[in-house]
This record gives C-alpha cells, structure tokens and sequence, in this order.
C-alpha cells in the first residue's frame, strides 16, 4: 500500500489535471448532460469536491478523534475493499447510482468555484497528511465504515481520495467525447 505522502503527491497531480481540463470548458459545457440519468461535467466535479469534503476528510478526522462513530478495530474490509487496497485503485468499471435528491450532485455555479474548491480541498489534503505523519499508531488503527469497502482505518480513508479521483478520469473522457459529439 502506498504512503500518504505518495498518495498526496498523486492526489496534486489528478487535481492539477482536472484543473487544467477545466479551464477548456465553458460553462454551458460544464452543465451540459448526456442525459437525465448521468451527471455534467460540473456535476462530477462537484461530487469529487463533495465526497472528499464531507466523507472521506470527515472520516479521517473522526477516525483520530475516535468519534463515536468508530466501530471496533477488528472488523475488516469487505472483499471490495480488500482488492481495491491491493490494487491501488478502484475496479476500471462504471459505478452507477440511480438519480436522487441526496446523491445527484447540483451544477455548479460558476468555474472559479470549482476551482477554488478543488484547491482548498490540495491544502486540507496536505494538512491532513501532515496531521496523519505525527499520529501514534493506536489512533490510526480506528475505523469507520464504507458503504462498499467495509472498515478503513485514517489512512485508507486518505488513501481513498486520491483512488476516487483517479477513477472519475475516465467519467471525465466520457463527457468530453460526449461534449465533442454534440458540439
């Protein structure tokens, strides 16, 4: 399994990526969806935005306060999850989530906002990494559960982000290609 430093270091690269990918599209583009059941190109940005804010940096950081959300630290990680740590990566298949008011993602409201966020969400990363290089090892081992991948402990939680960064790359290749046939 990588170290947290490796995976920030990836993680700057994927942001630094998207960033870049960004500043080519308007905002008609960003908001522009192949259909009712999938999501914009700003609507993926803002999930990413999203799930790395109020999930996965949430979890980290109750897995080092030892919230009450914490289960017991002998519980293990699903067969998903397991492979998906042993991977480094999540499986190379589309995960689709029926439309919903509590996971469809709103657009966003402007590009500056999108950037703003993803660059707020590089500097709550390298705060975090920071934060997890000092920590005894009796508080990482505090776990919380993922609905998929079963009990990650502080790192696999910070290990996670840059996984499900990576993953969206190719949801990104898709809009575009999407965008590119319907210019």
């Amino acid at each position: 399994m990588r170290s947290t430093a490796e995976a920030l270091q990836a993680f700057e690269t994927t942001v630094g990526r998207y960033l870049i990918e960004l500043e080519s599209f308007d905002m008609e583009q960003l908001i522009k969806k192949p259909n009712e059941e999938e999501w914009s190109i700003g609507q993926m940005y803002m999930h990413l935005i999203q799930s790395a804010q109020f999930m996965h940096l949430h979890n980290v950081d109750q897995c080092l306060a030892g919230s009450a959300a914490t289960v017991d630290a002998m519980q293990e990680k699903t067969e998903r999850g397991k492979g998906a740590f042993e991977l480094g990566s999540f499986p190379p298949v589309r995960i689709q989530v029926p439309a919903s008011p509590q996971y469809t993602p709103k657009q966003p409201e402007s590009k500056e906002q999108l950037k703003e966020s993803f660059l707020g969400i590089v500097e709550r990363m390298k705060n975090t990494e920071s934060t997890l290089s000092k920590v005894p090892e009796s508080r990482k081992n505090r776990k919380i559960l993922h609905p998929g991948f079963g009990a990650l402990n502080a790192n696999e939680w910070f290990l996670l982000i840059e996984m499900h960064y990576r993953h969206h790359l190719s949801q990104l290749e898709r809009l575009k290609q999407f965008l590119g046939n319907n210019a």
